[in-house]
């Protein structure tokens, strides 16, 4: 289904979604009813219908999937079903792994088959791993001898390597012919490749040779000979890379396609900057929920239980460090009872800590993330975190301590506060680089559980401190 005008404004997407959600609530009650016992219903229920009906075709499959992702189960699948059925396969493409799970669970063979038989290879192995087996053989059944080489390809490699989302849509020439004899060729096209913004030039054994920018080739001499305007500096990839260093790559580069060669640099595919900004919000979106200490990407409206599943375990770390942090305090329960202020002022020390340690935690594993720094370097890091806590701790620290001063009319409470704060944030500076780095070091993701650690340990470090500090010097 083409599209006349794809709608960019995300305040209608957004109108849309609600007009979208109060009439699949509406319907709800009566569809299953009308389209089982293939009754008629009335002219109100029937005009609700046609209407969302019409917005749902109205829509791109992107914003069909963010519809799909906003609505409740129960909606969710009524609006599936209505959607144009000829888009299935993109919606599919388009819905996180969580909600997609729930839409394949509620076709059936049939309507799976006609969702993804016309797929390209490379999308179709994006979603074999969620196709029930059956589906699968008779979709590759289907496919020629070629295709079903290029989706095992596909499936070969994990699922951080560039291998498993390359593309195999290829327009390669030689570099003997002319432009003109180039321009010939690809008017032999009904289109070119979604992104072609180049053409691969390859020897006889298709050994990547070099590339000829589109744009190049149209101001050109039609009898210039490829080998004379193509470009020889390529940036390309193998099929064991990590998708991760090929996007930062393509952003670096400003890439808009890639060609991907296997170690004896024959042309076997091309990475797309489609996929790559996929990649790169993926990225983002793990770092986000790790740092929060999820597992996994979570359906909004998954069962209670399964979302129980995917946050208990960091709660329960949580959980153990606050006990901790309480057994802090409590050794200090004399001290508290002696000086009443250091109650009410504890708290400011171990939540500048926290906050500290995740400003720079954050900016760790977004460079780790983008490439911009190793294991290596994590030292001179270390050592400018420590002088950015350093300046922070005396500047914030003091501020604190002549307020706390003025509050309590004591000295040693504002010298005490000095001290403390800024003791804290060295501690969160020395962990918001090294926990990271440890993180990785273990061949985990370094923002696995960050936040949580950070704010652990700077709440039971700035009790400690602080509390540690007034019972020395004020008792």
């Amino acid at each position: 289904m083409e599209h006349q005008e794809t709608n960019h404004d995300s305040e209608r997407l957004n109108s849309d979604i609600e007009h979208i959600h109060k009439l699949a609530a509406h319907l709800l009650p009566v569809y299953a009813e009308i389209t089982e016992n293939n009754t008629h219903a009335d002219l109100h229920i029937n005009t609700h219908l046609q209407m969302l009906i019409g917005i749902l075709h109205e829509l791109h499959p992107a914003d069909v999937a963010a519809v799909l992702e906003s609505l409740p189960p129960k909606e969710r699948v009524l609006v599936w079903k209505l959607a144009a059925p000829e888009e299935d396969g993109e919606v599919l493409l388009e819905v996180s792994d969580a909600v997609r799970e729930s839409l394949i669970e509620a076709m059936n063979k049939d309507e799976l088959v006609a969702a993804v038989e016309d797929m390209e290879a490379d999308d179709l192995a994006d979603l074999v791993e969620d196709l029930p087996t059956h589906v699968v053989a008779e979709v590759l059944q289907e496919r020629d001898e070629e295709e079903r080489a290029q989706i095992q390809a596909a499936l070969s490699y994990e699922d951080n390597q560039v291998g498993a989302i390359m593309n195999f849509e290829i327009v390669s020439i030689r570099a003997d012919v002319s432009c003109e004899v180039v321009m010939r060729y690809l008017r032999r096209f009904d289109s070119l490749p979604d992104h072609t913004d180049k053409i691969f030039v390859v020897d006889d054994n298709d050994i990547l040779q070099g590339i000829l920018p589109i744009r190049k080739l149209l101001v050109s001499d039609p009898e210039e000979l490829v080998e004379n305007i193509m470009s020889t500096d390529v940036v390309k990839f193998r099929p064991e890379e990590n998708v991760e260093e090929a996007a930062a790559a393509f952003e670096r580069y400003d890439l808009v396609t890639a060609p991907v060669v296997d170690e004896n640099k024959k042309l076997i595919a091309r990475l797309t900057v489609d996929e790559m900004m996929d990649v790169i919000r993926e990225e983002s979106e793990t770092d986000i929920l790790n740092m929060a200490g999820l597992s996994e990407e979570e359906d909004l409206f998954a069962p209670v239980w399964d979302s129980v599943k995917n946050r208990w375990v960091w709660l329960a770390v949580n959980l153990v460090t606050a006990f901790a942090a309480s057994r802090v305090i409590g050794v200090f329960e004399s001290s508290i009872a002696q000086i009443v202020a250091l109650a009410a002022l504890m708290p400011i020390v171990a939540g500048i800590g926290g906050n500290s340690g995740n400003q720079t935690i954050t900016m760790i594993v977004r460079a780790m993330a983008n490439a911009q720094i190793s294991t290596k370097q994590a030292m001179r890091l270390l050592k400018k975190e420590v002088g950015v806590a350093l300046v922070n701790g005396l500047i914030w620290g003091s501020v604190m301590g002549i307020i706390s001063w003025l509050l309590y009319g004591n000295l040693g409470i504002g010298l005490v506060m000095v001290a403390a704060m800024t003791l804290n944030l060295l501690l969160a500076a020395v962990l918001g680089v090294m926990i990271p780095v440890t993180m990785d070091k273990l061949g985990h993701d370094p923002a696995l559980g960050s936040s949580v650690l950070i704010t652990a340990v700077t709440d039971s470090g700035g009790f400690l401190i602080f509390l540690g500090l007034a019972t020395m010097f004020l008792l």
